[in-house]
């Protein structure tokens, strides 16, 4: 059974698509090779209502449902992953971290200015030495009066150069374990906080990612976001929503592979007929496709569980995996459908694959998927 839009759903859907396609699309090879930051488009996309597309308009959002917005994401991502990624993360992460836990306060000086697009929000967890592992992070946050201060250096942060404002988890009490998490709201002109080592990646490429380090970082006790001890509690939220955003990702990546495969293989001629006519070639797309929508429709079953307010954990992370793992598989056989052009960047599918490399590695590996569905189904309890 599909899943259906409503009249709402497919309307932002259409506009977006049109958007995504006219607007976003024309220069994302161009960004890619050159690594430039989306901004303009970034600053479009807030004017559109897509930077907080889940915050209601009392907070500069749109007010819209997850089933919307992984539509919308989808179709970003169709024309450029590098402005998908941004928007995801401010989207699922940092905008609903705000939303669920923030005080009154909170939401008004930082939830308002990042849904309506005027700033862009960072998620700070993963470190050199814990990426799966988060109850191994080093980051502290030690009490002094009226403040926190923080220490440690965190990894792999997507938009970590251009942040305003960055949810940053340190450990506040280490001997608690998870239980000793905290997370903070650290805007980027916090004495002792400072963007360090950007990567040099393999796809993304306009979309930032660097180290942040702390180091005797000066934060009012009143940016700590909910209680202490709270910040797994929040991240893991956050990465349930992340994650379906990686899906919906994936989904839109794969469907371009795809839509560039089909275009080629169409005008393409080897043995006096079109390769499109080959029964091999035939089944090679008929295999995508069914792949395609598989993902895609697991990735809106998520959404809809989410929207009425129900537990989506196994969704998500069922979400997640399949459609990381699938939109790997698409790429590679659109890839393999363009023969040697393929692997040139005369074509676009190149950058789909090196795009869609990472996709099975952040925000939990699919190897952690695999371990979040499983204690589900084996109703195993997580120790510690």
């Amino acid at each position: 059974m599909t899943m259906p839009l409503t009249e709402e759903q497919l309307m932002i859907r259409s506009m977006v698509r049109e958007f995504a396609r006219k607007v976003v699309a024309a220069g994302a090879a161009e960004r890619d090779r050159t690594k430039v930051f989306p901004a303009d488009i970034l600053n479009q996309m807030g004017e559109l209502g897509l930077m907080g597309m889940m915050v209601p308009p009392e907070y500069g959002g749109s007010g819209s449902d997850a089933v919307s917005y992984v539509s919308a994401l989808s179709e970003i991502a169709y024309a450029c992953a590098s402005t998908a990624v941004v928007m995801s993360v401010q989207n699922s992460i940092v905008c609903e971290s705000l939303l669920h836990f923030g005080t009154e306060e909170q939401k008004k000086r930082f939830l308002t200015p990042l849904a309506e697009g005027e700033m862009i929000g960072a998620f700070a967890m993963t470190e050199p030495e814990a990426g799966s592992d988060p109850v191994s992070q080093q980051t502290t946050a030690v009490r002094e009066g009226d403040a926190y201060i923080i220490d440690g250096t965190k990894r792999f942060i997507t938009s970590g150069n251009h942040a305003g404002v960055v949810l940053v988890t340190a450990k506040t009490e280490p001997a608690a374990r998870h239980k000793g998490i905290s997370t903070f709201v650290v805007p980027k002109d916090t004495p002792g906080f400072k963007v360090g080592h950007q990567e040099d990646k393999m796809g993304l490429r306009a979309s930032d990612t660097t180290d942040l380090i702390f180091e005797q970082c000066r934060v009012p006790a009143d940016h700590l976001l909910g209680a202490e001890g709270q910040g797994f509690e929040i991240a893991m939220r956050g990465l349930d929503s992340g994650r379906i955003g990686i899906a919906a990702q994936s989904v839109g990546v794969a469907q371009a592979a795809l839509d560039a495969a089909v275009h080629y293989i169409k005008n393409r001629s080897q043995f006096g007929q079109s390769v499109s006519k080959f029964q091999g070639v035939r089944w090679m797309v008929a295999d995508m496709a069914v792949d395609i929508e598989a993902a895609r429709q697991l990735t809106l079953a998520a959404a809809t569980l989410k929207d009425r307010g129900e537990t989506y954990t196994l969704q998500a992370a069922t979400a997640k995996l399949f459609a990381s793992e699938m939109v790997n598989r698409i790429t590679g056989k659109a890839i393999q459908l363009h023969g040697g052009y393929g692997f040139t960047k005369d074509y676009p599918v190149e950058r789909f694959y090196r795009d869609a490399r990472v996709f099975t590695i952040y925000e939990g590996t699919s190897e952690i998927q695999r371990v979040v569905i499983s204690n589900h189904i084996l109703k195993d309890k997580r120790k510690g």
